[in-house]
């Protein structure tokens, strides 16, 4: 999995980053592809103008109808070109798309393995609650990790009684490992969201 941004400049040399996200191809051709829509549509256009700017691009070709690849691109730039424009006039982001509704938003954190990890979070229960409890000392107050194991091409795939009895136990022993912390840090709340990369096995 690659992390993708891009950064427009304009003449007045403000900056702006956007993410281009899930482009299905190496970060080398995804940039080629990044430096063909801004030659051919972007460049030396007005960052304020959105949507004329998202309709040509989503427009080229006569099709309307556009791969992933290009909506990942586009998405990118209109977050950069967003960025400018709150920048350029002084405000947040939310202030010119509504405003405010919340003053804090709540988010959650997948699991992931550390470089100096002696086994597998994603195999190993107690390893996946510690650093659930890691997550959650950083102010994460929900976790989310799929308890099957790695991806295959044939997902969702029908799993067998013997995955499922494991998908069981390693999702029984977080809750209990982080129930047992929570209990002597003051009934911090923490939330387990499970995703299951699959369909249950009916036999």
């Amino acid at each position: 999995m690659y992390w993708i941004f891009v950064k427009l400049i304009t003449d007045k040399d403000i900056v702006g980053y956007g993410e281009i996200y899930s482009v299905p191809f190496h970060p080398n051709v995804v940039s080629k592809m990044v430096e063909d829509v801004f030659e051919r549509y972007v460049k030396d256009k007005d960052p304020f103008k959105i949507e004329k700017l998202w309709r040509t691009i989503y427009s080229s070709g006569y099709t309307q109808r556009p791969d992933i690849s290009l909506m990942g691109i586009i998405s990118g730039i209109e977050m950069a070109c967003w960025d400018i424009i709150g920048k350029e006039l002084g405000k947040p982001i939310y202030e010119l798309l509504g405003g405010k509704v919340h003053n804090k938003l709540r988010s959650y954190t997948y699991l992931y393995p550390k470089k100096s990890d002696s086994d597998d979070v994603y195999t190993n229960a107690n390893l996946a609650a510690e650093r659930a409890q890691e997550y959650n000392e950083k102010g994460f107050t929900a976790i989310k990790f799929d308890p099957v194991g790695a991806y295959t091409p044939l997902d969702p795939r029908h799993l067998s009684l013997e995955e499922l009895s494991k998908v069981e136990s390693f999702v029984e022993t977080i809750h209990k490992n982080l129930n047992e912390w929570l209990n002597k840090v003051n009934d911090r709340d923490l939330y387990v969201f499970v995703w299951i990369n699959a369909w249950s096995n009916k036999k």
